[in-house]
């Protein structure tokens, strides 16, 4: 072979080679052409949007961003940790949220049903009506009597005093009122020699000696304000 055999062989080559290299350039040459249009619309577009936000912008605000940003990279690296474990935790407890959701609708169904809200709503109500007719010093003064109240009624459970109640409950019951007849000073000495009267009376007598306590330490109200605030205590 020839020397200009050679010659045009490897020029064969390098053409091979090039015309690859001259069809992208000229690809990337009708993209560029094609780009300009659209490249002079994004910068005309983004030219009037900073002139929206040029009375609030500055270059240096932007470089101080740059830098904050820097300096909190590893703050910032532990909020995304922190987001995505927040994100795995909202995972894990969707399915709980599926089956509760449905329990507390029926639940606050059933309440609404039965009229527990309606109730609720009226209690409310009656809030607001105690707020507007009450000053909070009568809500205060009202509360310690609730509580001297509270105290009489715990001293009501007393086994004792609960007999005796009950005991004094039946007793109408078993008077026949209607056979009662009118009784003068003779009849009250006849009807003494009974025993039934007899007893009657000795109960009866025990009950005054016990009324003679409701004037120790002064007045009632004083004795139940002071049981009361032991009772709180």
């Amino acid at each position: 072979m020839t020397n200009e055999e050679l010659i045009l062989k490897r020029l064969e080559n390098i053409e091979t080679q090039i015309t690859p290299l001259i069809k992208t350039a000229d690809k990337l040459n009708e993209l560029r052409e094609d780009m300009i249009p659209l490249s002079n619309q994004a910068v005309q577009l983004l030219i009037n949007e900073l002139q929206d936000v040029e009375a609030g912008f500055e270059l240096d605000d932007l470089f101080h961003l740059v830098k904050q940003l820097l300096r909190s990279t590893r703050s910032i690296i532990f909020g995304l940790k922190q987001m995505v474990g927040f994100v795995e935790f909202m995972k894990d407890i969707e399915p709980l949220f599926k089956q509760a959701v449905p329990q507390m609708i029926n639940y606050l169904d059933d309440l609404e049903q039965r009229g527990v809200l309606r109730i609720i709503q009226a209690m409310m109500g009656v809030r607001a009506k105690v707020a507007a007719a009450y000053t909070p010093e009568d809500i205060d003064q009202i509360g310690d009597g609730m509580v001297s109240l509270l105290g009489l009624g715990k001293k009501l459970t007393d086994p004792k005093l609960l007999t005796f109640l009950e005991k004094a409950v039946e007793i109408p019951a078993a008077v026949d009122l209607s056979a009662s007849k009118k009784v003068g000073p003779w009849g009250l000495v006849s009807a003494s020699s009974n025993d039934e009267v007899k007893e009657g009376l000795g109960v009866l007598i025990e009950l005054t000696k016990a009324l003679s306590k409701l004037k120790e330490n002064g007045d009632i109200a004083a004795s139940v304000e002071e049981q009361g605030s032991v009772e709180q205590k």
